[in-house]
């Protein structure tokens, strides 16, 4: 399944739906539809909304289940830095960062690739950041059953940047903890080497 999917492979109706609702709202905000700057701007609208919530139509178990590997290592893994975009579901307005993911395997490691794959699964839908947290962690979790997970999300929110209180240097950190990242010892360590630079 390609990170990026063509827009013309969207559902024309749900498509031309919501490019009708665009047109609407466009409308009513003052501005002129046919001017030539948005002549295409609520189709444009229709079908960047449609990428930034494709995850409701992906299945993240079935993506770790399809690159689950047996394996004896059972130090840690961590995947740091993973670039997230999603959705504020309250506004509808874009929140940015990072997710950093760790666990311990227990028989069984997956592709790397696959952990930013499902971070994109959850985030491309509408969101609250502490939900995403808990998606990832739970999803991870349950489908690879590790002997720990851990998923740390920093992230910046224009509903925060660019109306209401308007702080623009504001992060909003959450983070969630599973089997021995539940001990303060393995936890510390896996805060450590995400804050750290290695290179």
């Amino acid at each position: 399944m390609p990170a990026y999917q063509n827009l013309d492979e969207y559902n024309k109706e749900i498509t031309e739906e919501i490019r009708g609702q665009y047109s609407s709202i466009i409308n009513e905000i003052g501005e002129d539809i046919s001017r030539e700057g948005l002549a295409k701007t609520p189709e444009r609208a229709a079908k960047a909304m449609l990428f930034m919530t494709q995850g409701y139509e992906q299945d993240a178990v079935k993506i770790l289940k399809s690159a689950m590997f047996k394996e004896c290592y059972d130090d840690m893994v961590i995947i740091k830095d993973i670039e997230l975009y999603s959705l504020c579901e309250h506004h509808m307005l874009p929140f940015f960062g990072k997710a950093h993911i760790a666990y311990i395997p227990d028989g069984y490691i997956v592709g790397l690739s696959k952990i930013p794959r499902i971070v994109d699964v959850f985030a491309r839908r509408l969101q609250v950041q502490e939900r995403l947290t808990h998606d990832i962690l739970e999803c991870i979790n349950n489908t690879l059953k590790p002997k720990g997970v851990a998923v740390v999300i920093e992230a910046s929110h224009m509903c925060m940047m660019m109306r209401g209180v308007q702080k623009q240097n504001s992060v909003t950190t959450t983070s969630g903890f599973r089997g021995q990242f539940e001990k303060i010892e393995t936890r510390n360590e896996f805060l450590k080497l995400i804050s750290s630079n290695l290179s």
